[in-house]
């Protein structure tokens, strides 16, 4: 079975005569917008017609620029050594900072115009992008001179965007010397960070230290990269007059402090549980002192639930159909359509990814399989992230951007569905294993990803003032995973360098991607319950939410099915779930 995707529906080729087109006609369109935002923007007559133009225009560009560059980035993603694949991308990226000027003076030529609600009201068009005109006022007011936003726009592509690239060939290359039953080999990083699910203990503990010795080959450069990013991110906000990185996140996140806080609150407040499961698993496990890192993703009982890809792909499908039939048929043509590339390989990223592909109403789903139980619902997560493009591939470009923390909802729940799906399935012994695993991906979406929230936040904070040493960085990611991890983790084996391998970190337009995955996690899971609750019923309702995603702010998609995301106790109620599966899992 082909475990390789296909990009032919986007371009066949660098060289295709599309492809070649599309790039030219790009240049064409962008300076366009320049000149018509020139002639336009100076003043307030014809106001209607001025923002039907630039919505027309925003869209048709924002189509072909995302063709163009995410058949590049997707390229790229799988084969670190495509330098056709990574020119590409540097040239589009350079492209489109050639709309900085004329996106800076629409906006701010927006916000200058009296009784916007009223020209809304008097289009069908206006109406249907109203939320995205209402946030372009409300962003105006963090933004710079045109001059300035364009050379930022412009110095990004050398600063940011470059060491991010940096990152993504230095892991994408990085191979790990490792000794398996015997037998020295030389790995790529995903597949020995892969091993960690491996059910040989011994495997899983060399393949631990082998990993974090390798990384004193890249980890200055990784640290150079890191300071590089996050430094350019605090001057940008100081430049503008966010409060903190964090404050731009959370605006740019369509979501509100008291949100954030309410979760991390209730996330705090299951920590004991977590704890005692860690410890109770490093117990089975023979550990004394908490669980050793490299014991985390261990697997547990008997059940040898391994899977080929084949497998994999039965095991969703038939899953997702207990949920919905449009789900099951959209995930069987994921796969039948070969938009899944699945092959562990050298130059090939780690990890996994969904690309939504707006323009073509398609996605693109990278993952590392392996066959483990995890990697099957890492499928069905990414899937997820398909689906919840596919419910918005009706809906227009510009309302198909949804923010960070909705993006994990569809993700997190097709993951729920099928391991619930398969816990009612399941034997004793594969229901042990399920459970425990599900359990362990809501650990580490729960307690790692305060982890990273909590050394993000001293990276921002301690960056300020200068770049941080390789172990100034190794002793913030010790100070996170003691201080969501406790003492559920054997304080002798943590994992220093868990900055070098995620690649979140290293976005310089997407920052405190860690707190999104708990809200997707625990938002998903309360919409389970409800899903339970309701039936079939839910299907349509939780279609609706999802269109609802790239046009509303995070507490009024949440209000479409009844949850007040500001309060503690929905977030404690979702949490509740999981802490009756740790004490299921303690008792068996």
């Amino acid at each position: 079975m082909e475990m390789r995707w296909n990009l032919d529906n986007l371009y066949t080729s660098f060289d295709s005569v599309e492809f070649k087109n599309d790039l030219a006609k790009i240049d064409r369109l962008i300076e366009e917008t320049d000149i018509w935002a020139d002639e336009n923007l100076g003043n307030n007559e014809q106001p209607l017609d001025k923002i039907i133009r630039w919505l027309e225009g925003e869209m048709e560009l924002g189509h072909l620029y995302s063709r163009l560059s995410e058949f590049s980035e997707l390229k790229f993603s799988v084969d670190a050594t495509d330098s056709r694949a990574r020119k590409f991308a540097e040239i589009l990226e350079v492209k489109i900072t050639g709309l900085t000027k004329a996106q800076t003076l629409f906006t701010k030529w927006l916000s200058g115009i009296h009784d916007l609600e009223g020209l809304i009201e008097s289009s069908s068009l206006l109406k249907t992008h109203r939320f995205y005109l209402s946030e372009l006022v409300e962003k105006s007011r963090y933004m710079l001179s045109d001059d300035v936003e364009v050379a930022i726009a412009r110095m990004k592509n050398t600063g940011s965007h470059s060491w991010t690239q940096l990152w993504n060939v230095l892991t994408s290359n990085h191979l790990v010397e490792i000794e398996i039953e015997g037998e020295q080999k030389t790995l790529p990083l995903p597949v020995v960070r892969n091993l960690a699910y491996d059910k040989n203990a011994t495997t899983r503990k060399k393949a631990y230290a082998a990993e974090l010795k390798s990384y004193g080959k890249i980890v200055e450069s990784a640290a150079a990269s890191l300071n590089g990013v996050k430094g350019e991110v605090i001057t940008g906000c100081e430049l503008r007059g966010y409060d903190s990185p964090l404050d731009m996140t959370l605006k740019e996140s369509r979501m509100d402090r008291e949100t954030l806080e309410a979760m991390l609150g209730a996330m705090k407040k299951s920590f004991p549980s977590f704890r005692k499961y860690l410890k109770k698993k490093g117990e089975l496990l023979g550990h004394k002192n908490g669980l050793p890192f490299y014991d985390l993703f261990a697997p547990m009982g008997e059940s040898d639930m391994t899977f080929n890809y084949a497998e994999a792909r039965e095991f969703i499908v038939k899953n997702f159909r207990n949920f919905s039939d449009e789900l099951a048929d959209f995930a069987d043509r994921a796969f039948e359509q070969r938009w899944i590339d699945a092959e562990p390989r050298e130059g090939k990223r780690g990890g996994a990814f969904c690309a939504n592909l707006h323009s073509i109403g398609e996605s693109r789903v990278m993952s590392n399989f392996t066959g483990s139980f995890s990697d099957v619902t890492t499928l069905a997560h990414e899937l997820g992230h398909a689906y919840h493009g596919h419910c918005l591939k009706n809906e227009t470009y510009i309302n198909s951007h949804y923010p960070m923390p909705l993006a994990e909802t569809a993700s997190i729940f097709c993951e729920t569905i099928v391991v619930n799906a398969a816990l009612k399935e399941a034997d004793n012994k594969q229901a042990f294993t399920i459970l425990e695993s599900s359990i362990s991906d809501a650990a580490q979406v729960i307690v790692d990803i305060y982890s990273r929230y909590l050394f993000e936040t001293e990276l921002f904070e301690k960056r300020k003032d200068s770049s941080l040493s390789v172990e100034e960085l190794k002793q913030a990611m010790i100070n996170g995973q003691n201080g969501s991890y406790g003492d559920g983790l054997d304080p002798r084996w943590l994992h220093p360098f868990m900055w070098v391998c995620k690649p979140h970190y290293y976005y310089g337009d997407a920052n405190f991607y860690n707190f999104p995955y708990a809200f997707g996690l625990l938002f998903a899971k309360g919409l389970y319950a409800e899903y339970l609750k309701r039936g079939e019923s839910f299907t349509g309702s939780y279609n609706e939410l999802l269109r609802a995603t790239g046009s509303h702010n995070i507490a009024d998609v949440a209000a479409l099915m009844g949850v007040d995301v500001r309060s503690e106790e929905f977030w404690k109620s979702s949490l509740d779930i999981i802490v009756s599966n740790i004490e299921e899992f303690i008792s068996l």
